[in-house]
Parts: structure tokens; C-alpha cells; sequence
């Protein structure tokens, strides 16, 4: 594979060849919460926490859209052995600069929440894979996968490509769970996929590398029944993973999907880094933007933007997924929103990636 820019617009894509071509900070921001006590709950959520607006649109993609993987944009990034596919499934996601999807989930139940982890490192070009932009990854698995096991299975032909919007590289690892309960987190670290499968990995945030972050994870000890063991309060990644990791122990069996949706809310909420919290390092903690939660067995997909009052949401079975159907879209900053939005989307002529 080679990877290069073809056209010459605004340039503010532009593919890197190895990390040390360019210097930018670190970043640290997200958390990933699953809970899954049975296969009758299986209820997701995460934060996005970033440095500025990454200008979050809600998309609804029907069935049968042709997706090209050395697109960012209107950007041709890969010349040789892009990975180009026509999803199977419709999806809703969030995108972030209309380059690519954070976050989202398909209409087989099947979640993905892309996050920063610094230390990825996604090696060099294989000429025997597809290549893709990291911003489409998770796109790509939406559209051609209906479990954990299809997506993993999937991953084996591709890989994803390393490139830089606005200053800031494309270090992303990946969570994806199924209305199963089923679960696994993907890391690209010395140049080689880490996947980690199962139902117990349940929580991810950012640095360091998740083998990292479990072993810290195993000094704490939450097996008091008075509860009484101290939590770090900090917003850095571990501290918000051990919290996550410890109410979610925690959770009582939901009376129904409102309280599900709200349990898993509140310790979105918790993990969240409140605006302008102090013992962020500059350049690597930001702010929560927003929180996305999804029932995936029920296929509603909810969302808050914290410079919102109201949460909303959508119901992905009310949306016409067939082949040929209409991609649809919302803006969430509007503070007149709440509640059931499916009537406010807009369609659009074609999809932005």
C-alpha cells in the first residue's frame, strides 16, 4: 500500500508516514462503559472529551452505501489498495468533522466507540491488507459486521491508516460490543493489533494501553460489601477507569430501559471531566463534549451535549435502513431539541464519507 495526499484543497488532512514526522501534544480523553449483566440488558455508553467542538452530526445510513476507506473527506489519501465495501447494514452514528464516525451503532445491535490511546502505533503499510483512514474503521465495521465475532474476523483483512486533521493524529483504539453482551477492545501498539475479547472488558479510557490499565486496575480491591474503599478522584485515564470499573459493580438489576439507559448515564456523568477541572496536564485532558448511551438490543441510541440541558434520542427501527433508502442528519446544537428526535432529521443527498 501507499500512502499519500492526491489533492491539494485546504489542507488541514494530511496522512502521516511515521510518528516521528510529526510532533503534536498528546491526547487523553474518553471513557467507554458497557454493562452487560445479561443478555437481556446490554446497555453502552461513553464520553468524548476534546480540545475544541469537533462539531458532532448525528447520521442515520441506510443499507447499500459505497464507501471508499482512502477518503477523508474530499481528500484521497491512499493510492494503492484503498478498502472500498457497500455496507449491509444500516447505522447510526456521530461524526466529528464530517471525516469520519466516533461513535455509533448498526441495526444489528453491534456498538463501536472510537477513543485516543497516544502509544498507537498502527505499523507499517501491509501490501496484503486494505488500507483505511482510522476515522473510518469503526464506520467499517458497522457496515459489514452483526457481532463481535464478525467484526474481529473483518479486522484480519484491513488496517488502518494513521492521519491528522487540525493538528491532531489519528491514535485511535477501538471498543465494540454486541446486543449479546459480547465485547472486545483493539489496540495498534509497536505496530501490531492487541485485541482483547469478552464479555469482562467492560471499560476503556485512554493511557496508557489497556494491559496497562488492567493491571492497575488489579491493586484495587472492591470486594468490601461497606463499600468504604476510597475512589481517585481525579479526571486523568486511570482514575476514571478505576471509578467506572467500580460502580459499575455497583449497578442494581434495572426495572426497565429508562432506569437501564440512567444507570449507565450516571456513571457517564462520573466519569465525565467537568469544564475547566484542574489537574489536567495542557494539551492532554480536555473537556467532556458529549455522551452517547445505546441499547442495543432495543436499537435506540441516545445522546447529551453538555452545553444542553436535554438529552435526546432516536429509534433506530423508525428509520427506512433498506438499500436505497435516504441518509438522514442532525445538527444536536440546537437547545430546543429533547426528547424523541426522529422527526428532525434531514435528509441529505449523499453521505459525507
Amino acid at each position: 500500500m501507499k500512502w499519500h495526499s492526491e489533492l491539494v484543497l485546504p489542507v488541514t488532512v494530511t496522512v502521516i508516514f511515521t510518528i516521528t514526522f510529526l510532533v503534536v501534544p498528546a491526547v487523553s480523553a474518553c471513557t467507554r462503559i458497557l454493562w452487560n449483566p445479561s443478555d437481556s440488558v446490554t446497555i453502552v455508553g461513553r464520553t468524548m472529551d476534546w480540545a475544541e467542538s469537533t462539531q458532532p452530526k448525528l447520521w442515520v445510513f441506510p443499507r447499500g452505501i459505497q464507501r471508499d476507506g482512502g477518503m477523508m473527506g474530499p481528500v484521497r489519501l491512499i493510492n494503492d489498495r484503498p478498502a472500498r465495501w457497500k455496507s449491509k447494514y444500516g447505522s447510526v452514528v456521530v461524526s466529528g468533522y464530517d471525516l469520519g464516525s466516533f461513535d455509533g451503532m448498526n441495526e444489528q445491535g453491534l456498538g463501536m466507540h472510537l477513543l485516543f490511546l497516544t502509544a498507537t502505533d498502527y505499523g507499517v503499510p501491509d501490501d496484503t491488507k486494505d488500507g483505511i483512514q482510522a476515522g473510518l474503521w469503526g464506520q467499517y465495521l458497522l457496515d459489514n459486521a452483526a457481532s463481535v465475532d464478525e467484526a474481529i474476523d473483518l479486522m484480519k483483512g484491513i488496517q488502518p491508516v494513521m492521519v491528522e486533521h487540525g493538528g491532531f493524529r489519528s491514535t485511535l483504539h477501538l471498543a465494540i460490543e454486541d446486543s449479546s453482551g459480547d465485547s472486545a477492545i483493539v489496540e495498534y501498539v509497536g505496530g501490531k493489533a492487541k485485541i482483547y475479547h469478552g464479555s469482562q472488558h467492560r471499560v476503556m479510557t485512554n493511557d496508557p494501553p489497556y494491559d496497562q490499565q488492567l493491571k492497575e486496575l488489579s491493586k484495587w480491591d472492591f470486594s468490601d460489601a461497606t463499600r468504604k474503599t476510597p475512589l481517585p478522584g481525579n479526571v486523568n485515564p486511570i482514575a476514571r477507569f478505576v471509578r467506572a470499573n467500580y460502580f459499575l459493580e455497583s449497578l442494581r438489576k434495572p426495572r426497565s430501559e429508562r432506569e437501564a439507559i440512567a444507570s449507565v448515564l450516571s456513571i457517564a456523568r462520573n466519569a465525565s471531566v467537568p469544564f475547566n477541572a484542574p489537574y489536567k496536564t495542557p494539551g492532554t485532558i480536555y473537556d467532556t463534549e458529549y455522551r452517547t448511551v445505546a441499547d442495543l438490543a432495543a436499537r435506540r441510541y441516545f445522546f447529551e451535549l453538555t452545553t444542553s440541558p436535554n438529552v435526546i434520542w432516536i429509534d433506530l427501527n423508525a428509520f427506512d435502513l433498506r438499500e436505497g433508502g435516504e441518509t438522514k442528519t442532525l445538527d444536536p446544537n440546537d437547545i430546543h431539541l429533547s426528547g424523541s428526535v426522529e422527526s428532525n432529521f434531514q435528509v441529505v443527498d449523499q453521505p459525507p464519507f
